[in-house]
């Protein structure tokens, strides 16, 4: 788990040093503490935060995306059910044809997703975006090592 200095951390979120305390203090953002009793942000907590103020619009605006555009309600493609969405880091973005290769670091983990074109220039992905994957399945397996004897 990468862990940032505080100053690093309030630069990553755009916000000063004593703002960032503040969170801190009042549990808007999560904090580990070090042997020495210093703070240190998690990398994923950077993330989290990033990803819901671009939810909430805190962020620059991005481009409609097509359903919007076609006349949907606006705001509702963020109201969704599922909870099991992990957020990173893009880290790797190739568009070939009409699919796209989306790689997020979450946490040290790579995760891959192929998505449409379209989709990838509606969300406006780029190399470096926070962005979150959804994980929708109907069976969760769990795989453990061999003991080595």
């Amino acid at each position: 788990m990468e862990l940032l200095h505080l100053a690093d951390a309030a630069r990553a979120l755009g916000i000063s040093y004593p703002t960032l305390k503040q969170w801190i203090y009042r549990g808007k953002i999560h904090s580990v503490k070090t042997a020495g009793g210093h703070h240190r942000i998690p990398r994923t907590e950077v993330d989290r935060v990033l990803f819901a103020a671009g939810a909430k619009g805190e962020k620059k605006a991005k481009p409609p995306a097509r359903s919007e555009r076609a006349g949907s309600i606006s705001g509702l493609e963020h109201l969704i059910s599922g909870r099991n969405q992990l957020v990173g880091t893009i880290t790797a973005l190739e568009v070939v044809g009409l699919l796209a290769r989306v790689a997020l670091d979450i946490g040290g983990q790579q995760v891959t997703a192929i998505i449409t074109r379209d989709a990838c220039h509606d969300l406006n992905l780029k190399v470096g975006d926070t962005a979150a994957a959804l994980i929708k399945a109907t069976e969760v397996m769990i795989l453990r090592p061999v003991p080595a004897k």
